[in-house]
């Protein structure tokens, strides 16, 4: 009678562990719908989400990339103005309005009206930005940055020895935000008409506060629109002259 009731309690015994088996056998194939800690986890799951932030170890060697803007990588320089023309007799006015008619309707090889201040013909050097680069230093909550233009000019139809002035305009911004812009009047001499003239231009003044993201940008390029300087000291001696007159 003994062994029969030890007996019982071992065959009960399995059937408890085997009864526990198939419990966790269950909750492993659920694909985490039951997951209580020990099944599977979902495949498809999609990752957790990275944290947004930048390491000050990549901000220390972040420095932003220098592009040039459409239209900026070009500039040329031409000549002024026309030979002179013998003078006309009194009564041709005609003659000149048809000259000057004739001179609007000029087209180029594309059919496209030609400007006459900016006439391929005339173009006495073409200035062209072949590369950029930058190199960048932080220290005491700023980044400075020296931006290098790399380019070349190319004597035209019209070339003449001479110092050529090229616009170049170096700019960094944070969005909309310009944190520093500055326009540089950067002279080459050109002697060569029959190779082209290499040059290097640097800013290395750029300076901007210390970046909290990867996303500043800086520009470099030619920029021929620059606002006229007049001298108000003239119209001011005009007037003081004018006004001594009548008195």
């Amino acid at each position: 009678m003994a062994f029969n009731s030890v007996n019982r309690r071992f065959v009960a015994g399995l059937a408890l562990a085997g009864f526990m088996l198939a419990a966790a056998g269950c909750q492993s194939s659920d694909n985490g719908i039951l997951n209580f800690g020990f099944g599977k986890k979902d495949p498809t799951a999609p990752p957790p989400p990275q944290d947004p932030k930048v390491l000050a170890s990549q901000l220390r060697a972040y420095c932003p990339k220098v592009t040039l803007r459409d239209g900026t990588a070009f500039f040329n320089t031409y000549a002024k103005g026309a030979a002179a023309k013998p003078k006309k007799k009194k009564g041709d006015a005609t003659e000149e309005a048809d000259a000057a008619a004739a001179a609007a309707a000029q087209t180029g090889p594309d059919g496209a009206p030609v400007d006459p201040n900016r006439d391929p013909a005339k173009v006495i050097y073409q200035a062209s930005i072949t590369d950029v680069t930058r190199d960048c230093t932080h220290e005491n909550g700023q980044l400075t940055m020296k931006i290098a233009v790399a380019g070349k000019v190319v004597p035209g139809p019209m070339f003449a020895p001479g110092t050529v002035t090229m616009p170049i305009r170096v700019a960094v911004q944070h969005g909309p935000d310009v944190l520093y812009s500055q326009l540089h009047q950067y002279q080459v001499q050109v002697t060569d008409p029959s190779a082209a003239t290499q040059f290097v231009f640097t800013d290395a003044n750029v300076v901007v506060p210390e970046p909290s993201a990867t996303d500043y940008q800086a520009y470099a390029g030619y920029d021929e629109n620059v606002p006229a300087v007049t001298d108000k000291s003239k119209g001011k001696r005009k007037k003081r002259v004018a006004a001594a007159a009548t008195n």
